[in-house]
């Protein structure tokens, strides 16, 4: 009985790597199909309150992702100028930073170029001859960006048509009724059950992070406008985009925030006023407005939150921490329903009420 225990966990290991593998080499494949399946998720509810009024869902489901698509278009359109001058300025940008910040950069290159002389004086002496120095030609920043804007549009399209076919045909719901059956006529099954709760969880987390993120760019531009930061509706939408990366995304606008400051301002003391402002407002956001307004249920652990982010992005890039939450959540909601799975969303979920309420007292 032992033994058949540790073929069995073996087998499972073996088949998660596997599936790992299998996702990493075949991220164009994949990617859309998750794409298209976390759409359908999140606008499964809408489609079915478009078709209890009247109106059917494959009309619904082309007009409502049409719908969504011509807004990621309106804007990227709107936007791609102010992005634009941001790649055009970069290296300005980057050549005023290095004459204000010149003493702590001399400093550093101090630093490098003598583990250089000690790496040198190390290979000449193991191989008796001058180390040969190997150069690898990186891409450009903008050509790298460039590169992963098209490859992850091309996905997000993709998985549109996806979804607009899941949810044409009725979606995930009745998708999961039909490979599964029904148990009786009045009665759907548990897979169509789950389904449907994580279409509700999903369309309610993906709705109120994105009220979320708006009034935090709102903030940032309000914020950028007072300090006399330039861009400022650029700053706000910015801010909005950013924030759908947990952790990474406010590091990165926190780090060019303070870039544009200090070759702004002519103070250095006054030029990390902005970004502190910037990461003082993600901080609030993430601390006290994103779980309140989540509630107990949909609130993750911060931990597990951020391996996610780590391990999706080391997977699929951009696109992998972009999913990492929303799957997630799906793995969370899941958890919750499968008896059997009970442990995992113990080890998922934040801290309980009651601790949060002790810690606080104390």
């Amino acid at each position: 009985m032992d033994e058949l225990r540790t073929t069995n966990r073996l087998l499972c290991g073996m088949l998660v790597l596997m599936a790992l593998a299998t996702a990493y080499f075949a991220k164009d494949i994949i990617l859309p199909v998750v794409l298209g399946l976390m759409l359908a998720l999140t606008l499964g509810p809408t489609v079915r309150a478009c078709s209890r009024v009247g109106c059917p869902p494959p009309v619904a489901a082309v007009l409502i992702i049409f719908s969504l698509f011509g807004i990621i278009a309106a804007a990227v359109y709107f936007f791609s100028g102010a992005v634009t001058i941001w790649f055009d300025e970069i290296p300005v940008i980057m050549a005023e930073l290095r004459g204000k910040l010149r003493a702590i950069i001399e400093s550093f290159e101090h630093v490098r170029q003598a583990s250089e002389q000690v790496e040198e004086m190390v290979v000449s002496a193991e191989e008796g001859g001058e180390p040969r120095a190997v150069v690898v030609d990186q891409p450009g920043l903008l050509t790298t960006a460039v590169s992963t804007f098209a490859s992850f549009t091309t996905s997000l399209a993709v998985g549109m048509v996806l979804a607009v076919f899941l949810l044409g045909s009725g979606g995930l719901p009745q998708a999961g009724t039909a490979a599964v059956g029904r148990r009786s006529r009045s009665q759907p099954t548990d897979a169509s059950a789950i389904i449907m709760v994580i279409e509700r969880s999903m369309s309610h987390y993906l709705f109120t992070i994105t009220l979320i993120n708006a009034g935090l760019g709102l903030s940032i531009g309000i914020a950028m406008y007072l300090v006399g930061m330039p861009y400022p509706p650029a700053w706000a939408v910015a801010g909005f985009f950013l924030n759908f990366l947990p952790y990474l995304g406010g590091l990165i606008g926190t780090f060019g925030v303070a870039a544009f400051s200090i070759v702004t301002f002519e103070s250095l003391s006054y030029a990390f006023l902005a970004p502190a402002l910037y990461q003082l407002l993600t901080t609030l956001e993430a601390q006290f407005v994103t779980p309140v307004l989540l509630g107990m249920r949909l609130r993750l652990n911060a931990v597990s939150v951020f391996l996610a982010v780590i391990f999706w992005s080391w997977l699929w890039g951009i696109p992998g921490a972009l999913l990492a939450v929303p799957i997630l959540v799906m793995i969370k909601v899941i958890s919750d329903e499968v008896e059997g799975l009970a442990w995992l969303s113990r080890l998922l979920s934040g801290p309980p009420v009651e601790e949060t309420e002790k810690k606080a007292d104390a």
